[in-house]
């Protein structure tokens, strides 16, 4: 990017901001001076950190109703493997804020999943950190490539596995193996379609995708049975 495209982009964020503070914030005074003393979220939302996907804007959320951590590819590392930013996240999420539930999102044309079904060993190499974050996705690559029969696997196959193996991943973290065993938390895959705006929900038990219309009524039905 030329120096005077970078001075461009952070102009218009500036303005940006100047928009919020004269237009947005004002119609929304109140919920901000809720939320100034502290914070109460239900759900962590995991969400890799490409710049296309907006955990807010897709669920409709204000500020405040989610805990979102973005990072590479939405993985989240066994506990133990890679202590650190993620796994106090999701700790300080489950313990401190009592979120209810944890979602984890893939989404199409994810740079992470295409890097892992095809990988540029010359790129990678200028990007050892991001090669060895990629290795707690490896076996969703193993995964994807195992259902198609020797074939080639699609980068929405890969999602779609990768967010089930880090909700594999999340249950060996031990503040989220206690609130599940005491029945405090639900854990739940998506997929977002950049394209189409579409939202599924991925079955753990089934490893397909359902939609919303049908997660809903799957939790509503849980429910009803519960009461």
């Amino acid at each position: 990017m030329a120096k005077n495209d970078a001075k461009e982009s952070l102009i218009a964020l500036l303005h940006g901001v100047e928009h919020f503070n004269t237009q947005i914030f004002p119609q929304k005074r109140e919920l901000f001076a809720e939320l100034a003393d502290g914070q109460s979220p239900t759900t962590l939302f995991i969400a890799c950190a490409d710049s296309r996907v907006n955990p807010t804007l897709i669920t409709q959320s204000d500020p405040g109703e989610l805990f979102v951590l973005r990072n590479i590819g939405n993985i989240v590392p066994a506990y133990g493997e890679m202590l650190g930013g993620v796994s106090s996240a999701i700790e300080y999420a489950v313990l401190a804020l009592k979120v209810t539930s944890i979602i984890v999102c893939g989404h199409s044309n994810c740079g992470a999943m295409m890097a892992l079904l095809d990988p540029d060993p010359a790129k990678l190499a200028k990007m050892p950190t991001v090669q060895s974050w990629l290795r707690n996705a490896e076996a969703a690559r193993a995964v994807a490539l195992a259902a198609t029969d020797g074939g080639p696997a699609t980068v929405r196959s890969m999602a779609e596995q990768n967010v089930l193996l880090q909700i594999a991943h999340l249950r060996t973290h031990p503040s989220v193996a206690a609130a599940l065993a005491k029945q405090e938390l639900i854990l739940q895959g998506w997929f977002y379609d950049i394209g189409s705006g579409e939202v599924m929900v991925l079955d753990e038990n089934t490893r397909r995708t359902i939609s919303i219309e049908q997660a809903v009524a799957s939790l509503e039905a849980s429910e009803n049975a519960a009461a």
